[in-house]
């Protein structure tokens, strides 16, 4: 004969809770079925009838429907189980971590996660799991700039307030050199690729024409850049370079003129010259943080914009793509805006030694 469920009743709570769990599509199968057995149970219905009409063994509902009787609604979810044994746990982590802390073995120049496998002799998925886990990518690479300059807050207060605060009735200009702007010739096309992607062609081929330096001047004020294109970077090209400059700036006579220039010697040692210009103001950045200095900006617009995957066939035509570039950016000019809100002089985060602690 068959039996019918043992009475079992269900508060308006609790069925309304195991009833949303039934019909929410977020629910997980097993545990919507659970739900469904115990209402079906509180029910009175036919344990084989349940078993049969949702495919699940007579035992299956007994189980389940006992399971809520003993702990009612937290009877419904597995309980907690131990798992599989940790197999590469911290120990393993820490070994990886202090190894690729060392020196490569002989022949490499860095670490990767194959050579660290073969070193600690575990497998080399476990290493890659670990590395994706924390982070550490060993084929990529950032450079850093450190500044041990002992004045670096005060230089960079000292800029940074340029920025952010410039004196009244006064011209600040951010001003420094791209030397060694080689003027590179080569064939450049659209190709089509395996992966059906249309991308730009250049020929792995090229001829050199020579090359030229590259003097900029950026006023933060309007951003406005102006620029000079030299054979040479020496003092006597620096000082020209500004001569030319004050004559460009409109009433350049009646207002202080502040210059934001980097460390390069041609920049230093102008005494003279500061004497004959004592509304001229030159303001240094912090040893190893140009950074600092707008104008850098500019250099890398100009650099995607006009002088990335470019075709020159000789210095003039690139001199001319340069004039003609600064010309094109004159017409949306913008001053950029200082938005960072800390900066220090050393600014390394996550290192190995950072996870390891």
């Amino acid at each position: 004969m068959a039996r019918k469920a043992k009475p079992m009743i269900l508060t308006i709570e609790e069925e309304e809770r195991l009833s949303k769990l039934v019909r929410s599509k977020k629910t997980e199968v097993r545990l919507a079925q659970r739900a469904e057995i115990i209402i079906r149970c509180a029910k009175g219905e036919m344990l084989c009838r349940i078993a049969q009409e949702m495919g699940v063994a007579e035992i299956t509902v007994i189980k389940w429907r006992d399971r809520y009787k003993e702990n009612r609604i937290k009877g419904i979810y597995d309980k907690q189980r131990s798992g599989k044994p940790v197999t590469y746990g911290a120990e393993f982590r820490k070994k990886v971590l202090d190894l690729i802390s060392t020196q490569p073995p002989k022949g490499q120049a860095s670490w990767d996660g194959n050579t660290v496998a073969k070193e600690l002799k575990v497998s080399a998925d476990a290493v890659w799991r670990l590395l994706r886990k924390e982070g550490i990518c060993l084929s990529r690479q950032r450079t850093w700039c450190v500044s041990t300059d002992p004045e670096f807050a005060q230089k960079a207060a000292d800029v940074i307030g340029l920025y952010l605060d410039p004196p009244c009735n006064a011209i600040v200009i951010s001003v420094d050199e791209k030397p060694n702007i080689q003027a590179i010739e080569r064939t450049k096309g659209y190709v089509y690729t395996s992966s059906k992607k249309i991308v730009q062609g250049l020929k792995s081929t090229y001829q050199r024409h020579g090359q030229l330096n590259l003097f900029a001047a950026l006023n933060i004020a309007t951003g406005s850049v102006y620029a000079e294109t030299t054979k040479q970077k020496r003092r006597v090209d620096f000082l020209s370079f500004m001569n030319n400059l004050l004559a460009e700036l409109p009433g350049q006579d009646k207002k202080e003129i502040h210059v934001i220039l980097d460390n390069y010697c041609t920049h230093k040692k102008n005494e003279a010259w500061l004497s004959e210009h004592p509304n001229v103001f030159f303001h240094y950045t912090p040893t190893s943080a140009s950074w600092l200095n707008q104008i850098e900006i500019w250099f890398g617009i100009l650099s995607r914009k006009a002088l990335k995957n470019a075709s020159f066939s000789s210095v003039e035509a690139l001199k001319a793509a340069i004039h003609d570039f600064v010309e094109s950016y004159h017409k949306n000019a913008k001053p950029f805006i200082w938005r960072k809100r800390e900066v220090r002089g050393a600014q390394l985060k996550n290192t190995i030694a950072n996870l390891c602690n």
